[in-house]
């Protein structure tokens, strides 16, 4: 049996306009959505505030600015007066380190050394570092004798508070990794200055027998 088909159901300027009004109704509902989450909450915005030291009537001492919780711990307390987070003995800067250097701690030296001294201060520590090269002031050798006979402690220190036109590094390297970067300068400074005689007996036999 034939059904009779009525084709101007399916004829495209039937169907377009449906989908038209879909696609209208859709970007309207999308619209409307985005800008009801971009109206600003007045409760967010507008919300109540102390003021440093303002009066409060919420708290019985009539005070806005509350008292510290009894057991709080400065997060600086515990480095006052030792020699890790200070670098001095006594008030003078030591020439100590707080903690056996092991080769780790070398290794981890000259990796934090190589980001962020020697920019500055040049993967010798020569004072040729990259910023130099374009033009920046030239920090110090470090194997100007007067910083080879500085106290591991001056390199601390001056990681930590900077010095002349070095800002302080203490936000950036921990108080262990700056001891870490003191020590990889101290090897630094006999690397470029080394003499044959520095050389353990042992050691430079092993040398010489590599060369043959």
């Amino acid at each position: 049996m034939i059904v009779p088909v009525d084709r101007k159901q399916f004829h495209p300027s039937a169907v377009r306009p449906n989908r038209r009004r879909k696609a209208v109704l859709g970007l309207s509902l999308a619209a409307a959505l985005a800008l009801a989450g971009c109206r600003r909450n007045p409760d967010m915005a507008q919300q109540p505030k102390y003021q440093p030291y303002e009066p409060s009537e919420f708290f019985a001492d009539g005070s806005s600015a509350r008292p510290i919780v009894e057991g709080t711990v400065s997060r600086d307390e515990r480095r006052v007066g030792t020699l890790l987070h200070t670098g001095m003995i006594d008030g003078k800067l030591a020439d100590v380190f707080p903690f056996p250097i092991t080769a780790a701690d070398m290794r981890r030296g000259q990796e934090r050394f190589n980001i962020y001294c020697s920019v500055c201060h040049g993967r010798l520590g020569d004072g040729q570092g990259m910023i130099v090269q374009r033009g920046f002031k030239q920090p110090p050798s470090f194997h100007e004798q007067r910083l080879r006979e500085a106290p591991a402690g001056h390199f601390y220190d001056v990681i930590t508070h900077g010095y002349g036109g070095m800002y302080s590094y203490a936000a950036r390297v921990n108080s262990e990794d700056r001891w870490r970067i003191a020590a990889y300068i101290r090897a630094l400074q006999l690397s470029q200055n080394a003499q044959t005689a520095d050389v353990p007996a042992d050691v430079l036999q092993n040398m010489r027998s590599n060369q043959k």
